[in-house]
């Protein structure tokens, strides 16, 4: 039986914007609504501050200093010499990347065109101009930016679920080291690929430059941050003071992040607040069924369940950081597609939570494998 106490001491390593990062994202979206309400001049103001590449716009200044905060804190936490450990226990490795990349991305495709293209296409009527001056119907760039999403797995937030779900942090910090490598080598094709059926524009330069800029750079810059400092000053200080000094680092970014893209489609919500709903329903049926295959896939492989919590996580969790950097630059801070995905930040939150629940109070089936499962308080 697992104390309280220990759950307690647990819980007293979340702050405070970790705790209620549910409450802080319903916030700044409403920040960001407001703002683009009574200040259209400064949503138009940042839309200006871009980098621009044959007269388009591709990188928006103040987003992509955003995201980066967002990505750089994770990407310290990563030890990559785990990554030479994971050949040790090759199962939950080779089930989260064949869920991953052989699965997830086509039953998102697959559920985000029933609901979007389908069942819902009637009421989500309109068009908008991508930034490469083509006109889509707006339910198709509702469905791109859920492929954005369903191709990006393993957000940083998955190793908070894993904690609070009691799995194995060491295959987590895996599967992200594991992910973000994948990302290099697969994002860009199955991106392309799922777009184009989509019948969407899909700028190839404009996708690699974001795999770029979101992916390898925080990457990078990471994996030579952490090495210096722990050369430097030792892992102890690393771990005990620089990285609870990035944590709300992260998250602040994300927030700010929000508020910039609600101020950008405040108007739309205002219009016509369903949308949100309709976009919501599709992405929270994905999250549901791939922990639930994946789950279930790893009981009948007999992982351990502290092995088995983490792969379901990861499986079920998008990197919203990067599908929302994706959507942005490829098709606008405004689009349709930017929406879908911000929708997936706040489906991700509230459902990932109650995920860890389901996870905590099933710790009972996987007792069968010779390492019984504590009991969740």
């Amino acid at each position: 039986m697992v104390k309280k106490s220990g759950h307690g001491e647990r819980s007293k390593g979340l702050n405070v914007f970790e705790k209620y990062l549910t409450l802080w994202v319903i916030l700044c979206i409403g920040a960001g609504i407001l703002l683009g309400k009574a200040a259209p001049e400064a949503a138009r103001f940042l839309d200006s501050l871009a980098i621009y590449v044959g007269g388009a716009p591709v990188v928006s200044i103040p987003i992509a200093i955003a995201l980066f905060f967002m990505m750089y804190p994770i990407m310290v936490k990563i030890d990559f010499a785990e990554v030479l450990k994971a050949g040790k226990n090759l199962k939950p490795v080779l089930l989260t990347l064949a869920v991953n990349w052989g699965f997830k991305p086509f039953t998102m495709f697959g559920i985000a065109t029933l609901f979007l293209g389908v069942v819902f296409r009637g009421l989500l009527p309109g068009t908008e101009i991508v930034k490469d001056g083509t006109q889509v119907e707006l339910f198709r760039s509702y469905i791109s930016g859920a492929i954005l999403l369903g191709i990006a797995p393993c957000t940083a937030m998955v190793l908070m679920w894993g904690y609070l779900a009691r799995g194995n942090q060491g295959h987590t910090l895996v599967m992200v080291a594991i992910n973000s490598l994948t990302m290099l080598l697969l994002y860009g094709p199955l991106g392309k690929l799922l777009l184009g059926i989509n019948q969407m524009p899909v700028p190839w330069q404009a996708l690699l430059l974001s795999i770029a800029i979101y992916v390898a750079l925080p990457l990078v810059a990471g994996y030579f941050t952490r090495r210096w400092i722990v050369r430097a000053k030792g892992e102890a200080w690393f771990t005990s003071r620089f990285l609870p000094f990035l944590t709300p680092i992260s998250v602040v970014a994300l927030l700010l992040t929000l508020v910039l893209l609600f101020t950008f489609k405040g108007e739309t919500i205002l219009e016509n607040p369903l949308t949100i709903l309709w976009i919501a329903i599709p992405l929270f049926i994905q999250t549901w069924l791939i922990f639930g295959l994946t789950y279930a896939a790893a009981r009948v492989l007999k992982l351990d369940y502290e092995d088995a919590a983490p792969s379901a996580m990861i499986g079920a969790s998008n990197h919203f950081e990067v599908a929302i950097a994706t959507a942005t630059m490829l098709y606008g801070l405004a689009s349709g597609a930017a929406l879908a995905t911000v929708v997936g930040v706040l489906i991700e939150v509230p459902v990932m939570l109650a995920l860890v629940r389901v996870c905590l109070r099933t710790r009972g089936w996987f007792a069968h494998l010779g390492h019984p499962a504590k009991e969740a308080t």
